[in-house]
């Protein structure tokens, strides 16, 4: 698993230690802070798509494999739904 690690928020600043003061060094401040949101965001996204991707090829994995025991085992694939109450 993937950990983020916290970096400093201050890393736009030069000095590392005091806020922003001026109007150039805060707006430089926000456009790198809003960077680094949208970079996470980003990595967050594609982590998660991959995933649900992955975890759509497993269903389709079992459900394939169910098919076949059921197959081998001489059931009918649409006699499940006869066991279904109709609604």
């Amino acid at each position: 698993k993937k950990k983020y690690q916290k970096k400093k928020i201050m890393s736009s600043n030069p000095s590392n230690n005091e806020a922003p003061k001026g109007t150039q060094e805060l707006t430089v401040f926000v456009q790198n802070l809003l960077q680094q949101m949208q970079t996470r965001f980003q990595d967050m996204s594609e982590t998660i798509i991959k995933r649900v991707d992955e975890m759509g090829t497993r269903i389709d994995d079992l459900e394939n494999s169910i098919t076949e025991l059921m197959q081998q085992a001489g059931i009918p694939e649409d006699e499940d739904e006869k066991e279904k109450p109709s609604s």
